[in-house]
């Protein structure tokens, strides 16, 4: 199974599960990780969300293979058909408190998807990065939005227009993580907090969520919405195209052609 769950003294674990991979997720196990999510929602017994990875890799981000079969602007599906929409809605949307711990590379949208999270640790060994830029694209799930929140515009603008990566300390100091941790002690301590929540009144804890994010989420929406129109058109531009075939022949875009 590429997405491990399971349930266990009120908290419902999410696991990346494709090491031999890089833990590239497909619209497989997009589709999955959501319906655990709003399973959960619905179940009573859970009180907590904890999304992890490897030790030595979170997330590579899409499957670029996967990807290029099942986002093709053209084969007539409206984004909220798409498994990763749904599993984005569902973890923005969750009302239960959500534990991430990321140890390794969170690319793409394994950083894009820790800005809907609430409680984030980090590994001294782990790495972000939001290439869309360099692959032809955009920022994607209102990460355009909520980075420049969380970091500010000039960070943000760094991290998002260069695409370039930046280590653990630097998440910190920007807001993105709560903590960051040896290696070998992250996942122990994600759990230990996932199961502070679920000791806590259940009701409390959502209360507090729900005025937290109270007024961002239609801001959220409307950003996904936006950003989607820009990646739907950039997928068939020449720019993407370029970047994709360079990926694949294992090759160094080159842009100067394009203005």
């Amino acid at each position: 199974m590429d997405i491990l769950s399971s349930k266990a003294g009120g908290v419902l674990t999410i696991e990346f599960n494709r090491p031999e991979r890089k833990n590239a997720i497909t619209s497989a196990m997009y589709q999955s990780m959501a319906d655990a999510i709003n399973d959960a929602e619905r179940d009573p017994a859970v009180r907590a969300i904890l999304i992890v990875g490897k030790p030595e890799i979170f997330t590579a981000g899409n499957d670029l293979e996967d990807f290029m079969k099942t986002a093709r602007p053209d084969d007539g599906l409206s984004i909220e058909d798409r498994p990763v929409f749904r599993f984005m809605m569902a973890l923005s949307g969750a009302t239960k408190p959500v534990v991430v711990a990321v140890a390794g590379a969170a690319v793409g949208i394994g950083t894009t998807l820790l800005m809907h999270c609430d409680l984030v640790y980090a590994a001294d060994n782990a790495k972000f990065s939001m290439p869309f830029a360099q692959l032809g694209l955009c920022p994607e799930f209102a990460s355009s939005l909520l980075l420049t929140q969380i970091a500010g515009y000039p960070r943000a603008a760094e991290k998002l227009m260069l695409g370039e990566a930046f280590l653990a300390q630097e998440a910190l100091d920007m807001g993105l993580v709560s903590k960051v941790l040896p290696a070998a002690d992250l996942l122990a301590f994600a759990q230990g907090q996932a199961a502070k929540l679920v000791a806590l009144p259940a009701s409390s804890v959502r209360a507090t969520k729900q005025l937290m994010k109270a007024g961002r989420n239609d801001a959220v929406r409307r950003a996904m919405v936006e950003e989607n129109k820009f990646f739907g058109a950039m997928l068939s531009a020449p720019e993407a195209k370029e970047a994709f075939t360079a990926f694949f022949e294992k090759r160094k875009p080159d842009f100067s052609k394009f203005n």
